[in-house]
C-alpha cells in the first residue's frame, strides 16, 4: 500500500491535501483537512478548515455518515485509526456499512472545534460537504446516512446539492425543530450561561448535557435501570440516576468546547426546510417515544416528501438515542435502503 499526498493552495481555491491510493489490498483509512472560503447563511463569507476521514476499499462507492452534534469524522475504529469511533457497531464486516464494500466518509461539523463563533445553519454544513466532495473528487455519493443533527444536514444536502447523492437515510431528524425540543435546548443553553456568569462554564456545560440525556432517553429506560431507593449522602438525598448523569456530564465536558456546544445547539433550532424541496429518494426512520423528534413530526415530513419519501418506525426504550443502541435493527434498515436498484437480498 502506498499513499501519496500533495498540497495546493491559492487565494481562489481551497488549500488542501489530495491523496492517491495505489497497490491497495483491502480497506484503508485516510484523514485530511483543507481550508475553504464558504458563504454562510447568517455570517457572510468565512474562511474555514474542514477535517475529514475516508475509510474503505479503494474504488468502492462512497456513503457519507453524520451523527448528532457530538459526532465527528471518526465513525468507527479501523486498522489505521484504532481509537473508538462514535458509531461503533454500525460499521464493520458484514454490516451494510462494511468498509470492504463501501467507503465511509465523515467530517467534523463546522463549529465543532469551538473556533467559529457565529450562527451556523444546517445549510452551511451541507455546502461544506459539497466542498469536501469537490476536493476529494467524489462526483456522487451512493448514499448519505444521517442521524439526529446529521439527518437535518442530509435534508439540506438533498435540497441544495441533489446531484451529489443517490439516496438519503434520515434517522430521527425532521424538517424543522419541534417547539418542545427547542425549549429543552434553550434551557440547556441557559444552564451554560448561568455557569459562565459564575465563572464555572464547565459546570454549566455538564449540567446542560445532563438535561440533554433526559431528553435523549425515555422514562421506561430510566425506570428499568435506576429503580432503586434514594440514599442520604452527607446529609443530602441522592437518587440512583445521578452517578450516570454525572458521568455523562464529565465525559461531554472533557471532549466538547463550550462554544461548539452552544453554536451547534442553536443550529438545530435554526433548521427549517420545505420537505417538497427534497429532490432525492429519502428513507425517514422514526423512533416511537422519541421526545425530541416525535413520530408525528416525521410523518409530516414523509407526507411532504410525497413519492420520494418512505417511513420506517422503530419501537425502542432508548428514544432519540436508539440509533446508537439498536445496531442490528438500524443495520437491517440500512442494508435495504442502500441496496442497488434491482438487487435482491
Amino acid at each position: 500500500m502506498s499513499l501519496v499526498n500533495t498540497a495546493a493552495a491559492s487565494a481562489e481555491s481551497p488549500s488542501h491535501c489530495r491523496y492517491a491510493i495505489a497497490d491497495v489490498d483491502g480497506p484503508v483509512a485516510v484523514r485530511g483537512e483543507f481550508e475553504v472560503s464558504l458563504p454562510m447563511r447568517h455570517a457572510g463569507v468565512q474562511r474555514l478548515r474542514l477535517r475529514y476521514e475516508l475509510a474503505g476499499a479503494a474504488g468502492a462507492p462512497v456513503v457519507f455518515v453524520a451523527g448528532g452534534i457530538s459526532a465527528h469524522r471518526h465513525v468507527a475504529a479501523n486498522a489505521t485509526f484504532q481509537e473508538k469511533g462514535w458509531a461503533e457497531g454500525l460499521v464493520g464486516p458484514g454490516r451494510a456499512l462494511d468498509p470492504a464494500a463501501r467507503r465511509i466518509l465523515a467530517f467534523d461539523f463546522l463549529g465543532a472545534d469551538g473556533s467559529l463563533d457565529v450562527p451556523i445553519d444546517t445549510a452551511d454544513q451541507a455546502d461544506a460537504i459539497a466542498a469536501l466532495l469537490d476536493v476529494l473528487e467524489i462526483e456522487r455519493l451512493q448514499g448519505y446516512v444521517g442521524y439526529s443533527y446529521g439527518a437535518l444536514v442530509g435534508l439540506q444536502l438533498a435540497i441544495r446539492h441533489p446531484a451529489r447523492l443517490q439516496k438519503l437515510v434520515a434517522v430521527s431528524g425532521a424538517h424543522r425543530a419541534h417547539p418542545y425540543a427547542a425549549a429543552w435546548r434553550a434551557l440547556q443553553r441557559r444552564a451554560v450561561a448561568l455557569g459562565q456568569l459564575q465563572c464555572a462554564e464547565q459546570h454549566g456545560l455538564a449540567l446542560a448535557r445532563q438535561f440533554a440525556m433526559l431528553s435523549y432517553r425515555t422514562p421506561e429506560e430510566f425506570g428499568e435501570r435506576f429503580d432503586a431507593a434514594p440514599e442520604v449522602v452527607n446529609g443530602r438525598v441522592r437518587v440512583a440516576a445521578e452517578d450516570y448523569l454525572d458521568a455523562a456530564g464529565a465525559q461531554y465536558v472533557a471532549r466538547t468546547p463550550v462554544n461548539a456546544y452552544l453554536r451547534l445547539s442553536e443550529s438545530i433550532d435554526l433548521h427549517r426546510v420545505d420537505p417538497a424541496a427534497v429532490a432525492v429518494p429519502t428513507l425517514v426512520v422514526a423512533v416511537e417515544g422519541d421526545r425530541l423528534v416525535p413520530l408525528a413530526e416525521l410523518v409530516n415530513l414523509v407526507e411532504g416528501l410525497g413519492l420520494r419519501g418512505s417511513l420506517r418506525v422503530l419501537r425502542s426504550p432508548y428514544g432519540h438515542d436508539a440509533f446508537l443502541k439498536e445496531h442490528d435493527r438500524i443495520d437491517a434498515i440500512l442494508a435495504t435502503a442502500l441496496r442497488p436498484t434491482g438487487a435482491t437480498a
